[in-house]
């Protein structure tokens, strides 16, 4: 299993999504970008989704141009990553803080639950 958020991780993150078919974005990008502000100094504090008519990608770090912001620990998303946490519960308990565009999120997370081989463990 690659290291989470490593270089691996995010090859094999992709694959996924390039797999995972059309992205529903009616012709325009979304951007969401999560932010993990404790993360280890030596990895990424953030990683950015984009959803465009020509698919879905993730890349380290942040974009300037995000439809929304998901702020969370980072113990939280390798929590969700791995399955042992849920966002629904994770967004009841308050551990999930979004700024921005809700409707981005929510088309963001639709999409992946629908992509994703694990159900619920895209880390969002």
């Amino acid at each position: 299993m690659a290291e989470f958020l490593g270089a691996q991780w995010f090859e094999e993150l992709n694959e996924v999504l390039g797999a995972a078919g059309p992205v529903p974005t009616e012709g325009a990008t979304l951007r969401v970008v999560l932010e993990f502000p404790d993360a280890p100094a030596n990895g990424a504090h953030a990683l950015t989704f984009t959803m465009s008519p020509d698919g879905a990608s993730a890349e380290s770090g942040d974009h300037l141009a995000a439809d929304a912001i998901i702020r969370l620990a980072y113990s939280d998303a390798l929590a969700l990553t791995t399955g042992s946490l849920d966002s629904a519960s994770a967004l009841r308990e308050g551990r999930i803080k979004v700024r921005g565009d809700i409707n981005a999120v929510v088309s963001l997370l639709a999409w992946l639950q629908r992509a994703h081989p694990h159900g619920d463990s895209t880390g969002a």
